[in-house]
């Protein structure tokens, strides 16, 4: 009996994991496919991006209204970092990439330019904490940044 609640739960996980993944493939895909559509057309670089995130910010807005912008774990050095290093910057040179490239390059070249330019947005956090003297560090943990602080 408890092995086939084991074996169902083990299951559904399953659907559901499978169903997330999916569903991230293509997300990402039609990002690509899309905003290659967008600048080969009448939109500009610009306009794709602040299409990008005027849809996920109307989506989100109910979700930052009752969550807030998470200053209390990330402070205003930690918000900069994600803003730089997975928000606009990198969506727009992705897509004025995307003006000269076909969409299977800026298919294998996306994921490698969204992992340097969160490491630039990480690099200027970290300068900015010592600038400001809060001596604010990062530690990898599965893949997730996680901020510490050092000094009070």
């Amino acid at each position: 009996m408890a092995n086939e609640t084991w074996q169902q739960s083990s299951h559904s996980d399953f659907v559901r994991g499978a169903f997330y993944g999916l569903a991230a493939v293509s997300i990402w895909a039609a990002f690509i496919v899309v905003s290659r559509l967008g600048v080969r057309t009448s939109l500009t670089p610009w306009d794709v991006a602040a299409i990008r995130f005027g849809t996920a910010g109307l989506l989100l807005l109910p979700y930052l209204m009752k969550r807030g912008l998470a200053l209390d774990r990330l402070g205003w050095i930690g918000l900069a970092a994600i803003s730089v290093g997975c928000g606009a910057p990198m969506v727009l040179l992705v897509n004025a990439g995307l003006l000269f490239a076909p969409a299977a390059h800026g298919g294998a070249g996306t994921c490698h330019f969204a992992t340097e330019c969160n490491r630039i947005g990480e690099a200027l956090s970290v300068c900015a904490a010592m600038a400001l003297d809060h001596g604010a560090v990062q530690s990898q943990k599965h893949g997730s940044v996680r901020w510490a602080q050092l000094i009070p």
